[in-house]
């Protein structure tokens, strides 16, 4: 009996073995590593890649849209009354503080200008949805349904309700990926708001805890202190909560003390997240009148100027002017012709 066939024999020989074909596979995703690690060269492909598989990431959340909309579905009449006035009680409170903070905004942006300086405008914002999580829990990554296409742009930044979520670090056209400030390759420029101190946050790999590395051991920081962003760097916005201090430790013969802070957002329960504009110049989002009154009242305040104001401006005995000069000269002289004219 043959153990073996002409047939098989030719198969045997046209197929490469399993080894070979190992090494080819790998010496050929090395070289593509490297290749768009150096180059960046399958950064068009990963963006195409990504717009393809896009449909299939809608489709893999579908069945979780699809749970929160019948559980909002099946929700008794009762409960959505209750929840409507809640609601609007909270609407017509937070329309009055707007009101109120709308008055102070513009009488902010006219003292301002009144002294010549720059206006912070309100920043622009745009609302997304997260699609998926990274379910590495070294990498605490997410990605949204808002891309290139919606305007969003690499390096935006982030924030929820509370605080400050995270940024993005890569734009796949109809969505984008978005670090937190919680991983372990994020760092993030803070002040404290009770004496302005200023630092780095840097995550830990853990979602409710930040790390400040960086304050001596002669740092003023107390527990419960609110940390905000600094504004340095000009990727986050001055001003947004970032967290609040829980831990300061001051190790022996460490430089350095062991803080951490408690983030406030709340990292793993979030859904919806705002994407923060980069702010424009203060004429393009002033208001038409507001942006004429701002240009009339610095010269009507010129114009009108008080007899107290120049009191202040001219302190001290005024001076005369040349004409008078020239008359007390001739007194001078005069009275000096004729002292000379009584001695003769």
């Amino acid at each position: 009996m043959a153990l073996s066939t002409p047939d098989r024999d030719q198969r045997v020989f046209r197929e490469p073995s399993p080894g070979v074909r190992l090494v080819l596979i790998c010496a050929l995703s090395i070289t593509l590593m490297v290749l768009d690690n150096r180059n960046e060269h399958l950064k068009d492909v990963r963006r195409l890649l990504n717009v393809v598989t896009y449909p299939i990431l809608v489709v893999i959340d579908a069945p979780f849209a699809l749970g929160h909309w019948i559980r909002d579905s099946v929700r008794t009449l009762s409960t959505l009354q209750t929840e409507n006035e809640v609601l609007n009680r909270a609407l017509t409170i937070n329309n009055a503080r707007l009101q109120r903070l709308a008055a102070l905004e513009a009488e902010n942006i006219r003292l301002r200008a009144l002294l010549d300086s720059t206006a912070k405008v309100g920043d622009r914002v745009l609302i997304a949805e997260i699609m998926s999580v990274d379910m590495d829990p070294f990498r605490h990554r997410i990605v949204v349904n808002k891309g290139s296409y919606d305007g969003v742009t690499v390096g935006q930044a982030m924030i929820d309700a509370d605080g400050i979520v995270g940024q993005i670090t890569r734009d796949q056209v109809f969505s984008a990926e978005a670090i937190l400030i919680t991983d372990v390759d994020h760092a993030l420029p803070v002040e404290l708001v009770r004496n302005r101190l200023r630092t780095i946050a840097v995550g830990t790999g853990e979602l409710d805890r930040l790390s400040l590395p960086f304050l001596p051991r002669n740092a003023d920081v107390q527990d419960g202190d609110l940390l905000v962003t600094s504004g340095l760097g000009g990727t986050f916005p001055p001003g947004y909560p970032v967290g609040i201090v829980s831990d300061v430790q001051s190790e022996a013969g460490e430089p350095f003390l062991a803080i951490s802070a408690e983030p406030s957002a709340g990292l793993n329960r979030i859904r919806e997240v705002l994407l923060i504009y980069p702010g424009t110049g203060s004429s393009a989002a002033m208001p038409a009148k507001l942006d004429s009154d701002l240009q009339t009242e610095p010269d009507q305040t010129s114009s009108e100027e008080s007899p107290a104001d120049k009191n202040i401006s001219n302190p001290g005995p005024q001076e005369n002017s040349p004409g008078e000069e020239t008359s007390d000269e001739d007194e001078i002289s005069a009275s000096g012709s004729a002292d000379s004219g009584d001695e003769t």
